[in-house]
């Protein structure tokens, strides 16, 4: 089992080795990712890929506790980041109260806030009382309908000058490091050099310090809809489907279960 990173050898990863961040909600996958991820996020995406829900936001911090709780489970040796979900963190009050629940019901590592500029007071109320926070700007899955969909960040000369403001204004408020979403690429390139601590990608190019992608996309699982972005690692969802039919087959047959599997 490699070593445990800490806030600390996060940042020091700063302008070297990119860091490996994935997604996990339960202590199976947790387990079989924890060789290869130096942070495993237990993302709100849940709600789509694991609930079946169009969006995430209709997540709960119960349902977060409840899935930090089982990743921390299966990967004790990983930092787990834990994703508040949307309505959890409306004022800096209802934020510290709900990121102690997080800290005192699991063991997770650091929470995850989205928003830049606008959630900096948020971020620095957090920090300033022992709550270890990694940000999340760029493209927002929490902001999807108010903004009428997942719309790329940066395409525009005002879009740059927000994020890199954004970017900062985080930095600025103590979080350790930070998400950048949706983003493209010369700009995300532009933030991570703009800030000194670890701008993490998802859909934002690979000069950044390091790339996050949700486990049932890049392994082939959810097959509603892939991201431009997400490079599937294996078919997953076929192979998982043709398992479960052999099964079926051999069922139906009566050659499962045979003498190997008979008391």
């Amino acid at each position: 089992m490699q070593k445990k990173m800490t806030i600390s050898s996060i940042k020091q990863r700063k302008g070297d080795r990119p860091l490996v961040m994935i997604t996990a909600y339960d202590a199976l996958f947790a387990k079989l990712f924890e060789a290869s991820a130096d942070m495993i996020l237990v993302g709100d995406s849940l709600n789509m890929s694991f609930a079946g829900k169009s969006d995430t936001l209709s997540a709960t911090l119960d349902q977060m506790i409840y899935h930090t709780n089982a990743v921390c489970k299966g990967a004790p040796g990983s930092f787990v980041v834990c994703d508040m979900p949307f309505g959890s963190y409306v004022t800096k009050e209802i934020a510290l109260a709900n990121a102690i629940r997080v800290f005192q019901e699991t063991p997770a590592d650091c929470i995850k806030i989205e928003g830049g500029a606008d959630k900096a007071g948020i971020v620095e109320y957090l920090t300033s009382n022992g709550i270890a926070v990694c940000g999340h700007i760029g493209l927002l899955p929490q902001s999807v309908r108010s903004e009428g969909g997942y719309k790329v960040k940066g395409k525009t000369e005002i879009e740059r000058v927000s994020l890199l403001e954004d970017a900062k204004a985080i930095e600025a408020a103590g979080a350790f490091c930070m998400v950048i979403e949706g983003t493209k690429a010369d700009v995300a390139k532009e933030v991570a050099e703009a800030v000194s601590i670890p701008v993490i990608g998802i859909g934002a190019g690979h000069e950044v310090d390091g790339q996050v992608l949700v486990f049932s996309d890049m392994l082939g699982l959810f097959e509603e809809f892939t991201p431009k972005f997400v490079k599937k690692y294996m078919d997953g969802a076929t192979l998982v489907r043709d398992a479960v039919s052999q099964y079926a087959k051999e069922v139906e047959a009566r050659t499962f279960p045979s003498e190997e599997h008979t008391y």
